[in-house]
């Protein structure tokens, strides 16, 4: 018997159909290991021992694995083929031989590119042994993010308030991000014209541009203003010009190579508008498999461009019997990729057979429309090059003082242009424009002329391709790792997406600011590439990995101290200075910036809160001017208080107010009550202080609200927005809702159902139940329901608020109703545990009382909880 271990169960499926029945094929659903979120993980004092945790999840699929083992002849590990897989295998091997399942049987590792019945066959006669330079690099990789986010976090804890967490690769992400919006804040907007003319030489009128002006070529400035236009565009419509040139030039354009990683992501964006997560999570079913047919892609984190001979030769055969055997180029094309860093471990993504053409595959959704770009793609790859002819037309005036220009291209042959073109962020009108039929020495007419005002605009902001794409021109980051990267500074709100662009927010400009004044060595460019070039070289065996770790780990402690011995004011000075032209606009009428705006002598500066940093007055706590991080003076919520209008119900008036916590609005009370207190709401999320009226303001103040009586008890079901969002509530149950206007809006019927959908286990807004495996039915004594649950920790007995673990290695499924009861029974008359009871033992200075003290009778001893449940259960 030979036992198989794979990622996935789809995988698993899969395969156990091409090897079988001599082969059990097994799934750890991804890494069954980590490294534990506290402190001693990683140990640079005992040469950067590292602790492993197993995941509670995959316990129960590890012993599975172990039982499998008993009687096996060989374990075969083939999961995915790259670093993590190697790692995910040698992680299962470590704890199979702490588990003693091996004994004699024989390990060995197969990897295999695509999921197909020729790929995973052909894989299990070549096997190998574990790649231990790769697994090393992996746990040179690990130990580096763990080292810095968990020496890193806790300085920022401390320095930065409100600040969360900063890793490795992220924070330069981050840094990118901000960087490119400082650019644009910076950027001052410049004017200029251009002229064009609609021209009739002989023939259909065509588009030409003014680029000589009194004899001289224009550049792009040289008409600044209004006026100057408007004289060049007299100029043109006044003279007579003739056709001095016309200039015709073939070119040639070759495809883009197959996908890897990143380009796919960024193709993926800019056509479909997908996500780099959303384009890996559909890539990897297409690449696990969706029916009979197996794997329909070949493993999608990559950066090779090469393609195996055999697809290649498959292309070619496809291309020729559906465009001729003109769109076949006389040789194959070979690629070689140009990113920094590339391993080419791994072949591009491609179709595992291209002879599946999309419209013949039974795929929907995402999976289509993947599918047909990435075949597409590697179909084009391997086309014949289009053939252009460019046409450049020169005009000119008879003095020579006045010239235009028209340029245009044909397609002479389409070539691959017939299946595929790539995506570009900027496109060229201009070249792709069709002229006529135009004769060297014809006289010219201007139809129309036309000045056109334009402005410079500032460097775009990052999309998510254009974002994966910087990060791969500078070798940072790994195929695998994109994704997750721009994942986690959405999670943790260090960027958000307006427009498919990201956009830094408040706590991202500070925390960037905080890493480039007082670690700017670790969100250095260059220096981020060069750790992935050693750990390139760890995985290649040129470097051992504890002599990385022990390199990066020298400097990086003593900068961590440095940091260490700053106070919290001397930050704030440093991020006040970084930040100044951000945070600190240059005012129109050119006073200070930093001047308050309310009480007109104190300085405005960074301060900080447990909430995080926000714009104070330094005469505080006469002057309570704040206002938020990204607010300036000129708006309306800023700093000050606004006055919204009256509260029709009490009389008094509703204002609009900043605090360093961020806006909120606020009814005030009567000033004769004393006692009462001015009820508050801060904004909900999405909307601007800009956007609040006495009507908005009102709504908020009325939160909570009654939406009904529920129909099974009477009780009152409310609608509030909480530290968490907008929600309904009933008996101490919250369940969340879509959005902020649900909560004004929501009625009986759906508030009915979304409690009843959480309190089912489903709902949103909290954790899910534990899931139910088996119903046993009711105590034969107590009457209460028994089930069979899935937790956390593996399958246990559950009746009302007393659990029992199901015994190790017993199947759930079969647990039966007598024997729920016994081990309920049991549980319940367990003492409990050493050490949980938090009064058991009085304080030692408690023991020894005064001797005058008088004595009490004994207090009659309460049955305890467990010894409850445990008579109750004996019952039965």
């Amino acid at each position: 018997m030979n036992v198989v271990v794979v990622e996935s169960p789809a995988k698993a499926k899969t395969i156990n159909k091409y090897l079988g029945s001599d082969y059990v094929v097994l799934a750890s659903y991804g890494h069954v290991r980590d490294l534990p979120s506290k402190d001693g993980s990683v140990r640079p004092d005992e040469d950067f021992a590292m602790s492993w945790d197993v995941d509670p999840k995959a316990a129960k699929r590890l012993n599975d694995i172990a039982d499998a083992m008993k009687g096996a002849d060989r374990l075969i590990l083939a999961t995915d083929p790259d670093r993590e897989g190697e790692a995910i295998s040698w992680h299962v091997l470590e704890v199979l031989q702490k588990k003693k399942a091996i004994k004699t049987a024989e390990v060995q590792r197969v990897v295999f590119n695509a999921i197909t019945k020729s790929a995973v066959t052909e894989a299990m006669k070549n096997p190998r042994q574990i790649d231990m330079e790769l697994v090393n690099a992996y746990l040179g990789r690990r130990a580096l993010d763990y080292l810095v986010g968990f020496t890193l976090s806790p300085v920022l804890w401390r320095k930065l308030p409100g600040a969360r967490s900063a890793g490795r690769v992220q924070s330069v992400a981050l840094r990118l991000v901000v960087d490119r919006e400082q650019e644009i804040e910076a950027f001052k907007t410049q004017e200029y014209w251009s002229v064009e003319a609609d021209v009739s030489a002989g023939s259909d009128p065509f588009l030409a541009r003014l680029v000589k002006l009194d004899g001289k070529s224009l550049k792009k400035f040289d008409l600044p203003n209004t006026d100057v236009a408007n004289a060049a565009r007299a100029a043109v419509a006044a003279g007579a010009f003739t056709v001095t040139a016309v200039e015709k030039k073939p070119a040639r354009r070759s495809p883009a190579p197959p996908f890897t990683t990143s380009t796919l992501q960024q193709e993926a964006a800019r056509k479909l508008g997908f996500s780099a997560q959303r384009t890996m999570q559909t890539a990897q079913k297409l690449y696990e498999g969706v029916d009979e047919n197996g794997g329909l892609i070949t493993y999608m984190r990559t950066d090779g461009v090469q393609a195996a001979p055999e697809a290649i030769a498959e292309a070619r055969q496809v291309i020729a019997g559906r465009f001729g055997d003109a769109y076949v180029p006389e040789q194959p094309r070979l690629y070689k990729t140009k990113a920094k860093n590339a391993q080419e471990a791994h072949e591009a993504i491609r179709p595992t057979s291209l002879a599946r053409l999309p419209s013949q595959l039974r795929l929907e959704g995402d999976q289509a429309r993947l599918y047909e770009l990435i075949w597409k793609r590697m179909i084009a790859s391997q086309m014949e090059s289009a053939r252009i002819e460019r046409t450049t037309v020169d005009l000119d005036t008879a003095d020579g003082k006045t010239g235009l220009r028209a340029v245009g291209q044909v397609i002479q042959f389409d070539g691959y242009l017939a299946v595929y073109e790539e995506g570009r962020d900027d496109a060229d009108d201009e070249d792709s424009r069709r002229l006529p039929a135009i004769a060297q020495g014809a006289a010219a007419k201007v139809i129309e002329a036309r000045a056109d005002q334009h402005f410079t605009e500032p460097p775009p902001r990052y999309s998510e391709a254009s974002l994966v794409k910087k990060l791969e021109e500078l070798g940072i980051g790994r195929p695998s790792t994109y994704a997750s990267i721009l994942g986690v500074l959405r999670d943790r709100e260090y960027v958000r997406m307006d427009k498919n662009r990201f956009h830094p927010e408040d706590k991202g400009r500070l925390l960037s600011a905080f890493l480039k004044q007082f670690f700017l060595r670790y969100v250095e460019f260059d220096f981020t590439a060069d750790l992935e070039e050693k750990l390139d070289k760890v995985s290649a065996g040129e470097l051992e990995y504890k002599v990385l770790l022990r390199e990066f780990w020298e400097d990086f402690r003593a900068a961590i101290a440095s940091v260490g011995d700053l106070r919290v004011s001397q930050v704030l000075d440093a991020l006040n200075e970084a930040l100044g032209p951000a945070i600190f606009p240059e005012r129109d009428d050119g006073g200070d910036p930093r001047v308050c705006p309310t009480c007109h002598t104190g300085k405005l500066s960074l301060k900080a809160s447990k909430f995080g940093a926000f714009i104070g007055c330094s005469n505080y706590p006469e002057c309570r001017y704040t206002r938020q991080l990204g607010a300036t003076e000129g708006d309306d919520a800023q700093g000050g208080d606004r006055e919204l209008g009256t509260d029709p119900v009490s009389g008094q008036p509703v204002w609009l107010k900043i605090g360093r916590f961020g806006p909120y609005v606020e009814l005030t009370v009567d000033p004769e009550d004393k006692k009462a207190k001015p009820k508050r709401s801060s904004l909900p999320k999405g909307w601007s202080p800009e956007s609040i009226d006495l009507e908005k303001a009102l709504r908020l103040l009325s939160l909570p609200r009654e939406v009904a009586m529920h129909p099974e008890d009477g009780e009152p079901i409310l609608a509030g927005l909480g530290r968490y969002g907008p929600y309904v509530q009933h008996k101490g149950t919250y369940a969340s809702l879509d959005g902020i206007d649900e909560v004004f809006e929501v009625g009986e019927n759906r508030a009915v159902a979304l409690l009843a959908e959480k309190r089912a286990g489903g709902g949103r807004g909290g954790r899910a139940a534990p899931a139910a495996l088996k119903e046993l039915g009711a105590h034969p004594t107590s009457g209460e329901q028994i089930r069979v649950l899935s937790g956390r920790y593996g399958p246990y007995v559950n009746m009302g608020k007393l659990n029992a673990n199901v015994p190790k290695g017993a199947d759930p499924a079969a647990v039966t109703l007598e024997e729920a009861v016994k081990l309920l029974a049991d549980r319940a008359g367990k003492a409990p545990a050493k050490g949980k009871t938090a009064r058991a033992k009085a304080p030692a200075a408690a023991k020894a009382k005064p001797a005058s003290a008088k004595a009490k009778p004994a207090a009659k001893p309460k049955a305890a909880p467990k010894a409850k449940a445990a008579a109750k259960v004996a019952k039965g």
